[in-house]
């Protein structure tokens, strides 16, 4: 018996450090693996978030689009002014509106490229027009927000759906959801228009 358990301290002696090369063999393996997806790019990207606004924003296809609406003060319908400029990659058009309905006063409409386009939203994303987040329900409506001033919406598009709409004004109180220079973004659309000047003459906005 003596033997025995003498035999039984010898096998266990033997191979517990076993187990232990084993384990750690196991965590170098997995070390590695993770190390090599970290660098070559190889890691499980589902649980990445996808930022749907701005790959809506560079999209190039056919059915997408951006638009800027500037909204005046609120005023009598007979003097209240608005102009709404939409770019996609085949047309550029600026149009200027009289009276909350939008009665058309002006309509220039011009052609575009896809390279022109695929241009232009890159200056656009980069002078952040997708950053920050929508505000939703109460907080994003904006009937009677600045009333002595302008309003700015700016809006990704697909297929004539909004992707995502931020806002801001010329009112302090009222920054809205634009977490961006609105002159800067007006600025790039606007120039997308050749005289457009002439256009918003008309309407003093």
């Amino acid at each position: 018996m003596v033997q025995l358990g003498g035999m039984y301290r010898g096998n266990g002696a033997r191979v517990f450090p076993i187990i232990i090369i084993l384990i750690v063999v196991a965590i170098a393996i997995a070390a590695l693996v993770s190390v090599g997806r970290s660098i070559f790019g190889g890691g499980d990207t589902a649980d990445q978030p996808i930022d749907v606004s701005r790959q809506a924003l560079l999209s190039t296809d056919v059915n997408h689009s951006v638009r800027m609406t500037v909204r005046g003060p609120l005023v009598a319908d007979e003097s209240f002014r608005s102009y709404r400029v939409v770019i996609s990659p085949s047309d550029r058009t600026l149009s200027t509106y009289s009276g909350y309905l939008e009665q058309p006063i002006d309509t220039k409409q011009l052609g575009n490229n896809v390279k022109s386009y695929d241009e232009f939203v890159h200056a656009l994303e980069k002078a952040n027009m997708v950053e920050g987040d929508a505000f939703q329900g109460e907080a994003d409506d904006t009937r009677g927000i600045c009333a002595k001033g302008n309003l700015y919406e700016f809006e990704v598009l697909s297929g004539g759906s909004t992707v995502k709409r931020l806002w801001t004004s010329t009112c302090r109180g009222s920054a809205g959801s634009l977490r961006a220079n609105a002159n800067q973004l007006q600025d790039l659309f606007l120039k997308q228009i050749p005289d457009n000047k002439d256009i918003l003459k008309k309407i003093d906005l």
